[in-house]
């Protein structure tokens, strides 16, 4: 229980009473939070829908997925967009990591991700695919963590040095059964396509960075949640 808890607390805004456990101990659990996360836009979406036409409703599960979660990955996402550039060095990279500050590469990679997961959302034959897509996007955080060698220091940095092979597998079966009870079969081919966003973002963040930190991962979560909402939104792709 301390580590659901622990689980719950590092991804979401809900308060949590009681001890908790380290994140690098709870991340088996990131799939099934992530999970609860979607069900619940799921039910927004629903209730917005009743009273509201498309697309204006999806954007009400969208501002609620932002808002629960503190818009923790989308951060992250904003920061690499900011940092990696092509012929950037190494240490400038990660010292911009390091900036809280939002420049105009991180503004507009945060408008874009906005703009396709709200079509996407709105393009939704099965809505409860806002379940799946949230629930693997943490899944392959978990991977692309226990699969690359930490980069500077940090809690993300600590983070992914505490991950273990058993710990991504757990993670991997908990994110494939909430994927699968979602949207049954459809799972299999958004399974197949994480496998290979995560495989390309950790050959990516290596060569670029020498390893991954918390925005990296922040990062990689939010391009998949994208990556599966649009495989869901488009009929003809799975």
């Amino acid at each position: 229980m301390r580590r659901l808890l622990g689980a719950v607390q590092f991804l979401t805004l809900a308060p949590v009473r009681g001890s908790t456990a380290p994140p690098g101990e709870c991340a088996a659990w990131f799939p099934l939070v992530g999970a609860g996360v979607g069900a619940a836009a799921w039910g927004v979406h629903a209730a917005a829908r009743a009273g509201l036409a498309e697309p204006l409703a999806a954007l009400f599960p969208l501002a609620f997925l932002l808002l629960a979660t503190g818009a923790l990955h989308e951060d992250g996402l904003a920061d690499v967009c900011d940092a990696i550039r092509a012929h950037r060095p190494r240490e400038k990279m990660l010292a911009i990591l390091k900036d809280s500050r939002i420049g105009a590469f991180g503004a507009a990679a945060l408008v874009m991700s906005l703009l396709v997961r709200w079509q996407a959302i709105a393009a939704l034959a099965e809505p409860r695919g806002l379940a799946a897509s949230a629930a693997l996007s943490r899944m392959t955080m978990v991977v692309l963590a226990a699969a690359s060698p930490p980069a500077g220091g940090g809690l993300g940095a600590e983070f992914v040095r505490s991950l273990t092979t058993s710990t991504a597998l757990a993670a991997i079966a908990l994110g494939a059964a909430a994927a699968a009870a979602a949207v049954g079969a459809r799972a299999g081919p958004l399974l197949l396509a994480q496998v290979v966003l995560a495989l390309t973002a950790r050959a990516w963040f290596i060569r670029r960075l020498g390893g991954v930190n918390g925005d990296c991962l922040g990062a990689a979560s939010v391009v998949s949640e994208m990556l599966s909402l649009v495989l869901l939104a488009c009929p003809s792709c799975i």
